[in-house]
């Protein structure tokens, strides 16, 4: 529970006033029975009317005062656990934003959905409860008990074969309920996984045939975790009827014993009644206790995978701050570990974009083989750089490691004679423009994704990005040009058409390094050859990597770079390679007479 103790210390003091309300709550409760106990004794017995009216309109001061300490400790309670989630899912979030890609395929999307949501709610919960009982348990407990024996010693001699049997039941439920809820915690990120893949893979699912299949699938998780949350309510239902059969057991004793003792002349009818409102009071304390052992298991499970992700260690230079509330000083982020990975001045740094790798080897987690090994070239800048290759020759992993979406298994690339391992993150990339194999827009207008590359563009900088892009003439062929809606990944959208407006995103920022991951596969030769002579015209003093499939696209290169495996077999321009690498011949030859076959 170290993250709840860490993100809960901001509202210290607010705690403290709400647990002072408990307090004055619990006073008030247990003071109610002393005078309904008086009423008989003295205002009943003696059929003292104006006694039973002046305590009874005590009684009743008493109870509005109860009511209103406990309207303030359910309010103040809300507010910290609302503030205490916001800044949990706040720092999970923020987190999770920084992740590396490997990190990313470690927890997996759906779980990281799963713990920022469902698991960050069940903290909340334990605190809001927490807020609410741990303090009042005790004090009506250990209070109900002092008040008991007060009244009667005698009779309190029942609590003592009571409580522990009590406490040693909900002690073996908690027990057995803490592993269940970690099952049921993973069998909710399994669910959750299943069902982003139908949601996001619903074409092919439809065009397979496969719908049922796949509601079979959710059918067995879901299954699954009913099976698991059968069990663990089965268990935590076992509470309530040990608790109240117990209950039930203490007060038959109490009126038992009692009677003998109201007999014996040794105990008064309303201190009697009062005696049994106390035990009640005592056994509901332990009611309470019992609901936090059923929020307990849930809660630290969760907390469990929380701090999972908080303790990730993330190479970035800096966080934003926020402030919780009712909090003044501002909250520092025990869990989130910051490595600083160079404070050099990147604008002063990065002025020229020539790109150097040196025997640089990468492998995805669990691949058996690597996917880059021992790549040594340099990229010149202000020079149009392809690289060409198969499926699964390392393309991609090229422009990933470049990227720092992952680390490296051995060698250093440089740029400009400093080893992006010396630099943040976030400077890293903002010197340079991608555009994703995968193209990704966002919901919002076409004028809000192309800004997303740089916030501060103004309309004749699109304007132009989208000119060279080749999007402009689809851009204004709609009704409301660049504010059109863009719908949600794009769908509103030709692949061709999000091509293009990816590259104008990308554009837009304008750096000296622009990465092309296969941005072209969409485009027809014709809007093809149109983008890569406007990019050779505009970009001529900027380092363009592009990555491609297709050798027309990138034959007017300067310098084309062959992989075949992850490794380096062919180094030259167009001609040179026809000429000397085996690898590239081949894939032209194969393509020749695949447009042949296209064309015939």
């Amino acid at each position: 529970m170290r993250v709840a103790l860490h993100y809960i210390r901001p509202y210290t003091r607010w705690i403290l006033l709400t647990f002072l309300f408990v307090f004055l709550q619990a006073m008030t409760d247990l003071y109610l029975p002393n005078l309904m106990g008086k009423i008989v004794d003295h205002g009943i017995v003696y059929a003292d009317t104006v006694y039973i009216l002046k305590t009874g309109l005590w009684m009743l001061l008493v109870s509005f005062g109860g009511m209103f300490f406990a309207i303030l400790v359910s309010f103040l309670a809300a507010r910290i656990g609302m503030g205490f989630s916001r800044d949990v899912r706040q720092a999970v979030f923020r987190k999770v934003s920084a992740f590396s890609v490997q990190q990313y395929d470690t927890f997996g999307t759906a779980s990281l959905i799963t713990r920022t949501t469902n698991d960050v709610m069940q903290v909340q919960l334990f605190v809001i409860m927490g807020l609410r009982m741990l303090v009042m348990a005790p004090l009506l407990g250990i209070g109900g008990i002092i008040m008991a024996v007060n009244k009667n010693p005698g009779l309190s001699f029942i609590f003592i074969f009571i409580l522990p049997i009590l406490a040693l039941a909900v002690g073996l439920i908690g027990k057995k309920a803490m592993p269940l809820f970690r099952s049921l915690q993973k069998k909710l990120d399994h669910m959750t996984l299943i069902l982003r893949e139908q949601f996001t893979g619903m074409k092919v699912i439809r065009m397979f045939n496969r719908t049922t299949d796949e509601i079979q699938r959710y059918d067995r998780s879901n299954q699954d975790f009913m099976q698991d949350a059968l069990n663990v309510n089965r268990l935590m239902a076992l509470m309530m009827p040990v608790m109240m059969f117990l209950m039930n057991v203490t007060i038959l004793l109490i009126v038992w014993f009692g009677a003998g003792k109201i007999d014996a002349g040794n105990m008064q009818v309303g201190d009697l009644m009062a005696f049994i409102q106390y035990a009640m009071q005592i056994m509901m304390s332990l009611l309470m206790m019992s609901l936090l052992f059923v929020i307990i298991p849930r809660a630290q499970a969760s907390a469990q995978r929380i701090e999972e992700v908080l303790e990730q260690t993330v190479a970035v230079l800096a966080q934003d701050k926020y402030t919780p509330i009712f909090a003044k000083k501002e909250a520092t982020d025990h869990f989130l570990t910051i490595e600083n990975q160079g404070g050099k001045d990147v604008t002063k740094v990065l002025q020229r974009g020539e790109i150097r790798f040196e025997h640089v080897t990468f492998s995805y987690p669990g691949a058996e083989h690597p996917a880059l090994n021992d790549l040594t070239f340099t990229i010149q800048p202000g020079k149009m750089n392809a690289i060409i290759g198969g499926t699964g020759s390392g393309k991609t992993a090229l422009l990933q490691v470049l990227l720092r979406f992952y680390n490296l298994d051995a060698g250093k690339i440089i740029i400009d004679g400093t080893d992006i391992a010396t630099i943040a993150q976030d400077d890293l990339r903002r010197q340079m423009a991608y555009v994703p194999q995968k193209t990704v827009l966002f919901s919002g207008t076409i004028a809000d994704n192309l800004r997303y590359g740089n916030a501060e563009a103004t309309d004749a900088e699109l304007y132009r990005a989208a000119k060279i892009s080749q999007s402009l003439s689809f851009i204004e062929a709609t009704e409301n040009g660049f504010a059109t809606e863009v719908s949600q990944g794009g769908k509103n959208f030709s692949g061709g058409q999000k091509q293009r407006l990816a590259i104008a995103r990308a554009l837009v920022r304008k750096t000296n390094i622009y990465l092309f991951d296969d941005s072209f596969s969409a485009l027809d030769f014709k809007t093809d050859a149109t983008l890569r002579h406007a990019l050779q015209e505009e970009l001529h003093e900027a380092t363009i990597v592009m990555v491609a499939q297709r050798i027309h696209t990138i034959q007017g290169a300067d310098q084309i770079i062959v992989l075949d495996e992850g490794k380096i077999v062919g180094i030259g321009t167009h001609d040179e390679l026809m000429q000397s690498c085996t690898v590239y011949q081949e894939t032209a030859k194969s393509q020749a007479a695949g447009e042949g076959f296209g064309n015939a």
